[in-house]
């Protein structure tokens, strides 16, 4: 029975304006009040709100309560776990992005889980590339090792535990198997694949609509999610704290703000040569600094013409 109450809900799907809510058991269809585009508010999939409504076609959110995070592409708020995809070949694994993404995660506050695809092709160099993956990444991050016929079900499972009481998205590399993992993993979905799919596709997964699939007791973005990564949003004192192995050895630097660059007594740096941290990280990490640090006198500059 509907009624007209002050109610909490989550926003489980945007469309046309409508904004889905679900609450007690149901799913009202809401608008935002016009003062949201005053106060330049705009409700995202994820959202926890308080709405009103008599009934299930005419509610109005009232208040989007305060986010613990948000992406974009997919916009989605409230985020618990990020699964990046990588394909090992076909295209090739990239360290590189591997650690875009997850330097993104960790500063959002989200938990990121390796999900390696095309095991099965891969050849001698390829398997020994595998292995240092893992050393590189397994002492902080949980890494599933998919795509091997005869234990398919098996990565799907181990996917699946993380899912309970929490809020998952994908992303990962361009043709990297998104779209065909989250059909495994919920065949309804029937997200398109294929190679010329992905490329062709891309902008139409971009741009739909986003919806929260209940699955395995926890929610899952219905879209395989974005493909590159930027760092707009952070500033260079915040990037060695997006790294656990940089954030573990820090506390042994000889400064508090160590950016383990040039800085003597560093603890940091002293490790990568010992090889306890992976001299990839480290220089992954030396290049979105520089990335970082570039950005700001450019749009200094654009202010200063305008």
């Amino acid at each position: 029975m509907v009624r007209s109450d002050r109610l909490n809900g989550q926003i489980r799907k945007a469309l046309s304006g409508f904004y889905y809510v679900y609450a007690e058991g149901e799913t009202y269809q809401t608008r935002a009040r016009g003062n949201f585009r005053n106060r330049k508010i705009t409700p995202l999939v994820g959202d926890d709100v308080i709405f009103e409504s008599d009934n299930l076609t005419d509610g109005y959110l009232l208040e989007i309560l305060p986010r613990e995070n948000e992406l974009v592409r997919p916009s989605v708020a409230n985020v618990d776990i990020g699964v990046v995809v990588m394909s090992m070949i076909e295209p090739n694994f990239s360290y590189n992005l591997l650690d875009r993404f997850l330097v993104a995660l960790e500063h959002k506050r989200i938990q990121p889980v390796i999900y390696l695809t095309k095991i099965d092709l891969l050849e001698e160099a390829g398997l020994k590339q595998l292995d240092n993956i893992r050393q590189v990444y397994q002492s902080s991050y949980p890494i599933i090792i998919g795509d091997r016929s005869d234990e398919d079900q098996r990565s799907i499972r181990e996917l699946e535990q993380y899912f309970p009481d929490r809020l998952t998205v994908f992303m990962g590399q361009s043709g990297a198997g998104k779209s065909t993992l989250l059909n495994k993993i919920s065949p309804e979905l029937q997200l398109t694949t294929g190679e010329i799919s992905e490329a062709l596709g891309r902008g139409k997964h971009t741009t739909r609509h986003v919806e929260l699939i209940p699955l395995y007791d926890g929610l899952v973005a219905d879209t395989p999610g974005f493909s590159s990564i930027e760092f707009l949003e952070m500033d260079a004192v915040e990037l060695p704290k997006q790294f656990p192995e940089f954030v573990k050895a820090s506390t042994g630097c000889k400064f508090r703000e160590c950016m383990h660059r040039k800085e003597p007594g560093c603890e940091v740096k002293k490790e990568v040569a010992e090889g306890t941290i992976a001299q990839v990280r480290y220089d992954n990490y030396l290049q979105f600094l520089s990335e970082i640090e570039d950005r700001r006198p450019v749009y200094k500059k654009k202010s200063k013409g305008n």
